[in-house]
């Protein structure tokens, strides 16, 4: 995965993710949106042939998306425990 800062305001971030599709994003915005961002969305010209780009406004973006990336690494981290307890019955 690769990122690239196409804008970086005090209240606006926007964010082109190379590599990624649908999957990611629409996780990173579900939860940029419980991390308190006014706006979180991305979007995705044309699923082949362009870049996506993620874009979120809040008082400080950069600390809302880094909020929303940790909030999916514990996320995960609780699937991954209720799982390895569920297969061992």
């Amino acid at each position: 995965m690769e990122l690239k800062v196409l804008d970086s305001a005090p209240d606006k971030l926007s964010v082109e993710v190379h590599g990624e599709t649908h999957t990611l994003l629409n996780v990173l915005t579900e939860y940029a949106w419980e991390a308190k961002a006014s706006q979180a969305s991305y979007v995705i010209d044309h699923p082949y042939l362009s870049t996506p780009e993620l874009i979120v406004k809040s008082k400080n973006p950069k600390k809302t998306l880094s909020d929303a990336a940790q909030m999916i690494i514990d996320r995960s981290k609780d699937f991954k425990s209720a799982f390895d307890r569920a297969v061992r019955k």
